[in-house]
This record gives C-alpha cells, sequence and structure tokens, in this order.
C-alpha cells in the first residue's frame, strides 16, 4: 500500500494518512502467547526505510530496524560499527513509513553494555528521535538486569539470545550454537533470564533446532525465530536476504524472489536506451502546447 504523509500540527509530525488500522502494541503483542502457546505465528521482517516501511507494514506485525543495516544499506563487515545516529535516523524513517507494525528498534554495539544507566540513555534517545515503541538487545543474563531497569522505566526490551551477530569477534564467526550441551543449557539459561527480567519478546538465533523448541516452550514471552524452529512463536529475516538481494544469504534463509536479477535487468535496459537515446522518448519529454 503506497502511503502519503500529513503533517500533525500539533505535534509537528508526519504521520501517514489514511491510516486504515490502529498500530499494533508491546502489550498486544506480549498478550498473543497465553499459556505458553501464540495461535498465529507473529510476523516480522527488518526494514530500513519510509519506503519499504510502506510496503511490508501491512503484512507484518513487527518490523525490526535491525543494526543490520550495517551491512545491508553502509556494506560494513559487520553489525560492530553500527552508530546511534545510523540507527536513530532508519528508525524514525520506518515509523514515518508505517501505521500497523509495532516497530522495534536495534541497540548498537558500545550503546548499553557498560552499565544500565547508559542502557537507558541510549534506549531514551533512540525511541524520543524515531518514535519506535521498543528496543532490542543482544546477550542474555548478563543483561537481565539491564532489561529489567529499562522496563521498570519505561522502555520495552526485546532481546536475543543465541547466535548474536554483534559478539561475533568472540564467537569466532556465524556458526550455528547449540551444538554441546554446555552451550545449550546456556542459551536456555540467557532466554529464561531475560524472560524473568520482563523482556517482552526474545529472539533465538542460529541455534540447533532442538534448543529452539526447548526455549520457546520454556519461556512465557513469545519466542522470535531466525535460523531456528518453525515451532517458535514467530519468525523474523532480514528483507534483503529473503527477497533476493545477495547472492548469498546464510542457509536458513528461504529467497521467495531474485530481486537483484529483476534490478540488474532493468539497469542494464535502461542503460542501452540512454546510449542509444532512444530514452527520454515522446512520452518523457515536455513539448510546446
Amino acid at each position: 500500500m503506497s502511503t502519503t504523509f500529513q503533517l500533525d500540527t500539533s505535534t509537528s509530525r508526519a504521520n501517514p494518512t489514511p491510516s486504515p488500522m490502529k498500530r499494533l502494541t508491546v502489550p498486544k503483542i506480549r498478550a498473543r502467547k497465553q499459556n505458553g502457546k501464540v495461535d498465529e505465528p507473529i510476523v516480522m521482517l527488518t526494514a530500513y526505510t519510509a519506503r519499504q516501511a510502506q510496503l511490508l507494514d501491512e503484512h507484518c506485525d513487527i518490523l525490526l530496524v535491525g543494526d543490520s543495516l550495517g551491512q545491508v544499506i553502509y556494506g560494513l563487515p559487520s553489525t560492530v560499527p553500527v552508530t546511534m545516529d545510523m540507527m536513530a535516523n532508519h528508525a524514525a524513517a520506518v515509523v514515518r513509513g508505517s501505521y500497523h507494525s509495532v516497530v522495534v528498534v536495534d541497540m548498537p554495539f558500545g550503546a548499553y553494555e557498560s552499565s544500565p544507566q547508559q542502557a537507558f540513555e541510549s534506549a531514551a534517545r533512540l525511541l524520543k528521535e524515531s518514535g519506535a515503541a521498543a528496543v532490542k538487545l543482544e546477550g542474555g543474563e548478563a543483561m537481565a538486569k539491564t532489561v529489567a531497569f529499562l522496563s521498570e522505566r519505561g522502555i520495552p526490551v526485546m532481546g536475543h539470545v543465541g547466535l548474536t551477530p554483534q559478539a561475533v569477534n568472540v564467537l569466532g564467526g556465524y556458526a550455528a550454537r547449540g551444538r554441546s550441551d554446555t552451550e545449550s543449557e546456556k542459551i536456555l539459561g540467557d532466554a529464561r533470564a531475560l524472560d524473568d527480567a520482563g523482556a517482552f519478546a526474545v529472539v533465538v538465533e542460529g541455534v540447533v533446532e532442538r534448543i529452539a523448541v526447548a526455549v520457546t516452550e520454556a519461556l512465557s514471552c513469545p519466542v522470535i525465530g531466525i535460523g531456528a524452529s518453525s515451532r517458535c512463536d514467530g519468525q523474523v529475516l532480514v528483507t534483503e536476504d529473503m527477497l533476493g538481494m545477495f547472492e548469498r544469504v546464510p542457509r536458513f534463509v528461504k529467497k521467495y524472489d531474485d530481486i537483484a536479477a529483476l534490478i540488474e535487468k532493468r539497469v542494464r535496459e535502461y542503460a542501452g536506451e540512454v546510449r542509444s537515446r532512444s530514452f527520454p522518448g515522446a512520452g518523457q519529454t515536455y513539448q510546446p502546447r
């Protein structure tokens, strides 16, 4: 759906119009899991721009402004160099381009790890500057106090366990986690700690399927899988991966299209027409009346 914008003079904020439905809320997402079950799985995709948000919004429950934008948008080698300015600016664009989904923004590496107070200041800035509804942070038991600190102060938090990309230098790569009993127990313990601390949802990424199922069954809050299991309470993918914008993607990604090939084809066509002077034609130029 293509959305136009209208300036709300009382708030000086550009809002999508028309708004055919009310935006989902964090409590509604949390409440989707009752008695350990989610009847309708939660749909979540990444979004980094207003136009992308417009196209995804109607079909998603959550739009994640992921720090994966470091690689997808900026061509960085990992998510580690991503800055607060990047996250705030892209999250604001996604909020402006959506009317339905809960918008969650990643806390970038170095913006929350040193103390709960640092995390609060970073999260407060992201929410104030973007209008997003919640933040996401990586880490398990070590971040539980921070999750509780933020939740108690009115900042909803989505957790992230298993393969945590910001810790790639410690993990030594992007291999699946949970293959050993020790690591499996840690992932489950980390997820439980976040749940107990008040996280409204937890992403479990790149883990052996039985661990993803165990985490999903153990937590009272929804568990969003990526490279995990269809038995999770919901799923998330990087949108550019599932649309085929890159040649190589993780094995857990299903390519639903090959948009990169389509773009290349049309750009080749355009370049040929420019060089042959067949574009622009009469339909694309202005003539005297």
